[in-house]
């Protein structure tokens, strides 16, 4: 056990040490929490105030054109053509122009710009346009505004489960379809980034001949053993450091810009922000308020009824799991080749079960009861991946007790297959392997 100890030790040491471990470590937080900070801090740094002039033939929109602290609306010269050389003499951001169309509605508009045109801006013409024609459209019918808006309903459906005691429990499909698919890709990038890893290090050391020598003092079980659990910490660790920098910069910059978040997040509602019409009842409004906050209690109600610790005691477990079970194939098939080249033939048949799990992902949300569910969700090639999909949902502690004693058992066979192939295969060189060999290797005897 203590040589196992030490290859672990120089193993995790080796590449915790590596500047590409430190650069990635780092990088990755960076770029994972910039692709929600750059665009609200990018936001923030744009003080410029769109002037956009507007030519409307119709004489209907311009008066509806309010604007507001990013964006200012004035009139145009009458004329398109003088309008458009006023463009660049004025220095204003754009041109609008609305022509006036042979039908009695208009519905299209020509904006005319120095620059690509921002999406805020057109989203912002859009939804007063939008809401100004379909106001003129229920005129032209003879429709009342007041007694359409009058039926506008927001439907809510709370889900709630109910177990066998007929206790009560407040769920959301939409949050446990979140939690399930992010554990579960997590599993699925890691077993890919770490198993790689174990197969290059293999190939590595026995391309350099460095095999011969630490073959000498240990046994080839060991050596692979101690590798396979070394990069399992590396990857524990880089992944620790992740949560725990992307976390740091996220909430940093929430506190640090407090103003700036409010501000991008009203400005991503413009759009969805322009109803049907512009001044809706104080009571509509009070009623689509209470809606929102009961909503928004209910989704806070079915987070706190998650079990978190359920939930992380599966990822740890099946994130290891997963990882040791098929860091021992990637070993077993680093040990057969002499070049990554070469690898290719035998990692096929290792990676179809890890695809298949995300391709069926989906399935396994829409039914996550069900027998395809389940069954995959006990086989040891895909329950790391399945699993994770399916206990946000809710799953029976005995089906969760079943497929972590079928992954142990996984684990514990594949490492011996691999063991098998690797005991052979780590001091074979210049021969091309195929499954009929490596079928001879598992029955070889020391």
């Amino acid at each position: 056990m203590s040589k196992i100890s030490l290859i672990i030790q120089r193993e995790y040491l080796t590449r915790v040490k590596k500047r590409s471990f430190i650069i990635l470590t780092f990088l990755g937080p960076l770029l994972m929490a910039s692709i929600w900070i750059v665009p609200i801090y990018l936001s923030s740094l744009s003080n410029e105030v769109k002037v956009i002039s507007v030519l409307d033939e119709t004489g209907v929109f311009f008066d509806k054109f309010e604007g507001d602290e990013n964006m200012q609306f004035v009139q145009a010269i009458p004329q398109l053509k003088t309008a458009k050389e006023n463009l660049n003499k004025l220095g204003n951001y754009a041109l609008l122009y609305i022509p006036k169309p042979d039908l009695h509605v208009p519905n299209t508009a020509i904006l005319y710009s120095k620059k690509q045109s921002s999406l805020d801006v057109k989203s912002y013409i859009k939804g007063i346009m939008k809401k100004e024609i379909e106001a003129q459209k229920l005129a032209l019918h003879g429709i009342d505004p007041e007694t359409l808006l009058s039926i506008k309903t927001n439907v809510f459906i709370s889900s709630i489960k109910v177990d066998s005691s007929g206790n009560e429990e407040k769920t959301s499909t939409e949050i446990s379809m979140a939690v399930g698919m992010f554990s579960s890709i997590l599993i699925y990038f890691f077993i890919f980034l770490f198993g790689a890893q174990v197969m290059r290090g293999v190939i590595e050391e026995k391309t350099s001949r460095i095999i011969e020598v630490v073959i000498s003092s240990v046994k080839p079980f060991q050596l692979m053993m101690g590798k396979i659990l070394g990069i399992a910490l590396v990857g524990f660790t880089q992944f620790m450091l992740w949560v725990v920098l992307t976390a740091t910069l996220v909430f940093g910059f929430q506190f640090a810009y407090q103003d700036e978040l409010k501000a991008f997040q009203k400005s991503q509602i413009v759009e969805n922000g322009q109803g049907l019409f512009p001044n809706e009842p104080v009571e509509t409004e009070i009623a689509e308020t209470q809606a929102q906050d009961e909503n928004i209690g209910f989704f806070i109600d079915a987070l706190l009824a998650i079990d978190y610790a359920v939930i992380l005691g599966s990822f740890l477990f099946y994130f290891l799991g997963g990882y040791l079970l098929y860091a021992a194939l990637f070993a077993a098939v680093g040990s057969a080749v002499d070049s990554e080249a070469d690898t290719h033939q035998f990692m096929m048949p290792i990676t179809i079960p890890l695809i298949l799990s995300i391709i069926m992902a989906q399935l396994i949300i829409t039914d996550p009861n069900g027998p395809i569910a389940f069954w995959m969700s006990m086989f040891p090639l895909t329950s790391p991946i399945i699993m994770m999909i399916r206990i946000p949902f809710g799953v029976p502690y005995w089906e969760i007790l079943t497929s972590g004693i079928l992954l142990i058992f996984g684990f514990i066979f594949t490492t011996w297959v691999a063991a098998k192939i690797y005991r052979t295969g780590i001091l074979m060189y210049g021969k091309k392997v195929n499954y009929k060999e490596l079928w001879k290797w598992l029955f070889y005897k020391a």
